[in-house]
């Protein structure tokens, strides 16, 4: 695709596959390129006029979904306010963006496949906050578990989000109730008693 920019209508069509290829490849790695138009709804031909093959199409959709996780990940505003109100932002706004997690991370191929020998395909925007930082200045409080490593806390995050919205596609959870549980999860485990 080239740097040039995009209509209105074109940009939402992109955006609209790229968001279907995510979300169905997310629940179905081997789905195919028509399930995903379906998923878009947009013809096959269609498409391929956006994206001439999977290859393609799924490179294009790891770095457009490590965007969106970026852009949710901002707009959660982790830098601002105490910790754990940070910390309930963040995970209720990766429960937002769950089918992109679970595209890039449910299953180690997808970033293998797309030629991505480390986690981040794009250079991230330095000025968004990160995860680490909330959880070490949470840690610095006295909020976090300050026996934990910042990178295990992580994990362990990335983990319970990925849990909860795969208990949601079995049916097992309401998606309404994802954010609530993953947050009481969390603060069960990691929450020093210091509130």
């Amino acid at each position: 695709m080239s740097d040039t920019p995009e209509s209105g209508t074109r940009s939402r069509t992109r955006r609209a596959i790229l968001g279907a290829a995510a979300s169905v490849l997310a629940r179905d790695r081997g789905a195919t390129l028509a399930d995903i138009a379906e998923a878009a709804q947009v013809g096959r031909s269609t498409l391929h006029r956006y994206f001439p093959d999977r290859k393609v199409l799924v490179d294009a959709a790891v770095a457009d979904s490590f965007r969106v996780v970026e852009r949710s990940t901002a707009e959660a505003a982790i830098d601002q306010g105490p910790p754990l109100e940070a910390m309930r932002r963040l995970i209720a706004a990766m429960v937002d963006v769950g089918d992109r997690l679970a595209f890039l991370f449910g299953d180690p191929r997808v970033l293998e496949e797309a030629g991505c020998s480390e986690p981040d395909p794009f250079e991230p925007d330095p000025s968004v906050p990160t995860t680490i930082g909330l959880i070490e200045r949470g840690q610095a409080e006295g909020v976090f578990d300050p026996e934990l490593g910042a990178e295990w806390i992580q994990q362990v995050l990335w983990a319970l989000v990925y849990t909860g919205w795969e208990a949601a596609e079995k049916g097992q959870l309401p998606r309404h109730g994802v954010t609530s549980t993953v947050i009481r999860t969390f603060e069960n485990g990691v929450v020093t008693g210091k509130r």
